[in-house]
């Protein structure tokens, strides 16, 4: 029992801790937001620096302009160059029980196999994806494999009738549909 309680104890005194850690960055990101996501973004590996962090014409806002970044890249290549080659990326549970694991060398390898897929289908920077997947490990590698070519994405809700997704994907003005048979 006394086990139990200090793993409790220990539980509420890291939650304390990381809620104050919290609650700092959130004030700094208040008082000079400028400069908070500046520091963040100091995190990211950019293929070309920002020229200003921020440009606000309310109600638009747009960040780092200038700034090219490429999410997949930051997301994959960067932990596989930190040497996270076989750490845990994605642990996906179905609702049947089956597990899937993929190591971030695992998803960095689908991410670039199912991106090559949609360069063959004409996909290319600035192109408009639809994703109508169910919550399965290549919903996150459609996404990635998007961002890596520089198309934009849509993930639809798997919930809509035909007629609301057929508006999306039409608003949307989506070259493709990413979808699996059931």
């Amino acid at each position: 029992m006394s086990e139990e309680k200090s793993s409790v104890a220990a539980a509420e005194a890291e939650n304390r801790y990381y809620g104050q850690k919290l609650k700092e960055l959130r004030e700094r990101a208040l008082e000079n937001p400028e400069e908070f996501w500046a520091e963040i973004a100091e995190n990211l590996v950019w293929f070309k620096r920002w020229d200003k962090v921020l440009e606000w014409n309310p109600p638009f806002a747009r960040w780092f302009i200038g700034g090219v970044l490429n999410a997949s890249y930051n997301a994959l290549d960067v932990n596989l160059k930190r040497g996270l080659k076989n750490k845990v990326a994605i642990f996906w549970e179905g609702e049947e029980g089956a597990t899937r694991t993929l190591t971030y060398y695992q998803l960095w390898r689908e991410v670039n196999k199912f991106a090559n897929v949609l360069k063959e289908l004409g996909i290319k920077k600035g192109d408009r994806v639809s994703i109508y997947l169910p919550m399965i490990p290549e919903l996150p590698i459609a996404m990635l494999a998007c961002a890596r070519l520089g198309a934009l994405h849509s993930v639809v809700f798997s919930g809509f009738s035909a007629s609301a997704l057929a508006d999306r994907i039409n608003d949307a003005e989506a070259k493709i549909l990413i979808t699996a048979d059931a």
